[in-house]
């Protein structure tokens, strides 16, 4: 039996690590037991000297493949952990798959088409430089032949016409995410008072925001959902399992699914087979967002609905594409509050001919709409989004690059993905950076005017700044003995508790 390590490298750049479990990889973890292979995994979440523990880990462990998955803000923390296994196991493979490698590969191969060799090709081949092998796209299939002796450098799983690719079908077949491999409990997050815990319906957003990575990746833009009953059978599982009660659905905009009427009312009739009741939010595309949406979500235990309006400036949300007006996205904080829906409103600053006077729409909106909840960010131009992808040399500045739509411009710093992560979010209480600048407001100008907004409105709406948690330290001073539970788990271990029934 084969044995391979998966990691979930440490995202620093969050106010708290330990909220969402990564799925992806867990959904990998899965299909590897599966097929009967021994899988490790190690969860570095919140963990302050991953590397440390990593090198500890490496040194012993049986495992002959390293796989690690990374979005694009924590590349920096990957690139250490493969440094850091490279550097105690010559011998093994490392092997990144997850969102940034999805990006990069799909900004790289739009650039390949066009027959230039841009920054997006530079960056694939800076990670082909780091990994043994890549994997882009669906990674549940791809991992086997990632696997193989003689992988090659690349394997692209983000193609609709590879047999990789995950079709619906294919989807709801997979088995449900192996969560028994981390310490469910370590995650702390809540609704409404319920113990909650996050889960995937459906993957991909149809869209094409300008901001948004992924618009050229097939895995990321083509939706695909889940059967309704493969959803329940996992919330099942999770409540009769872990006990949870609340639940995360951390699709893109539930309601892109045609089905997500007959997914709510099974969601109802399984609180009332379970004999107790589910606390539930999600994210919801305001143009689309419904009065009969609105009062299913509530009767299903829906209590919070996020949505991405971005913007209160028509001619900002005009410029990024977003398809859904001012009008609209008032409307859907209305029709959610009539029903009895809190709503947190995610807003981002930066965009193609950002001003102080759009800034002060978006914080003017806020005050008028008042939702619940809100967070500002400030955009960043990632590969595979519109504002990376159709960029082009600054013509008098170096390492900087230019979007132009309607006659304004975004203007963005190069970065290198394997250094830098301070451009995502930061502490909401300042300590935010920008990347990138318009023609009307320089970077630093634009954290100021962000800073602005957020202490405008949560002083005159009473909302309050979110608290952060404190790195966990790992501490090894007795030799080389296992990494504790908490980090570390294997699948052996989930065979000899699942017999004693003392399961999480």
């Amino acid at each position: 039996m084969r044995t391979i390590c998966l990691v979930i490298p440490p995202s620093p750049f969050l106010l708290d690590e330990r909220v969402f479990m990564t799925l992806g990889i867990l959904k990998v973890a899965a299909v590897l037991e599966q097929a009967g292979d021994a899988v490790e995994l190690l969860d570095l979440s919140g963990v302050e000297n991953f590397t440390d523990a990593v090198r500890h880990h490496a040194q012993s462990s049986p495992a002959s493949h390293f796989g690690i998955t990374a979005t694009t803000p924590q590349m920096p923390a990957a690139a250490a952990v493969c440094r850091a296994i490279q550097q105690v196991r010559t011998d093994a493979t490392v092997i990144l798959g997850g969102p940034h490698i999805t990006l990069v590969n799909a900004a790289a191969r739009r650039e390949r088409n066009a027959g230039q060799v841009g920054r997006a090709t530079r960056a694939l081949a800076q990670l082909e430089r780091l990994f043994d092998v890549l994997v882009a796209g669906d990674g549940e299939l791809a991992i086997f032949p990632a696997l193989r002796e003689r992988a090659p450098k690349l394997i692209d799983a983000d193609q609709p016409s590879s047999l990789l690719f995950l079709g619906r079908e294919r989807l709801t077949q997979l088995p449900l995410p192996a969560r028994h491999l981390i310490d469910v409990h370590s995650y702390r997050y809540s609704i409404d008072g319920a113990r909650a815990v996050s889960l995937i319906a459906q993957l991909g957003c149809p869209f094409n925001c300008g901001f948004c990575g992924g618009r050229d990746s097939p895995s990321l833009r083509r939706t695909r959902s889940r059967s309704t009953a493969a959803v329940l059978t996992e919330i099942e599982h999770l409540h009769t399992t872990y006990g949870f009660t609340g639940f995360m659905f951390y699709d893109d905009e539930l309601n892109v699914n045609p089905k997500l009427i007959e997914l709510l009312q099974g969601i109802e009739a399984l609180q009332q087979g379970q004999g107790c009741e589910f606390r539930l939010r999600g994210f919801v595309k305001a143009e689309l967002f419904t009065e009969e949406q609105a009062a299913e979500m509530y009767r299903a235990g829906f209590r919070w609905l996020l949505s991405g309006f971005e913007s209160g400036s028509p001619r900002i949300l005009r410029n990024m594409n977003k398809r859904a007006t001012r009008e609209d996205n008032t409307r859907c904080v209305e029709i959610a509050h009539r029903h009895g829906l809190k709503v947190k409103a995610l807003m981002s600053l930066g965009h193609p001919g950002e001003s102080a006077e759009t800034v002060e729409e978006t914080e003017r909106w806020l005050l008028e709409v008042a939702p619940d909840d809100f967070d500002v960010t400030l955009i960043t131009t990632y590969p595979g989004s519109p504002y990376y992808d159709h960029a082009v040399p600054h013509p008098s500045q170096p390492a900087v690059w230019t979007y132009e739509t309607h006659g304004d411009r975004l203007h963005g710093y190069e970065i290198d993905y394997l250094e830098v992560a301070d451009y995502y979010k930061g502490n909401p209480d300042g300590g935010y950076v920008s990347y990138v600048f318009t023609d009307l407001l320089s970077a630093e100008r634009l954290v100021e005017l962000r800073n602005s907004v957020e202490r405008t409105v949560r002083a005159q709406l009473n909302i309050p700044f979110y608290p952060s948690a404190q790195a966990i330290r790992y501490e090894h001073s007795m030799g080389m003995g296992p990494l504790p539970q908490n980090l570390l788990r294997r699948s052996e271990t989930w065979t000899s508790t699942r017999k004693t029934g003392t399961m999480g």
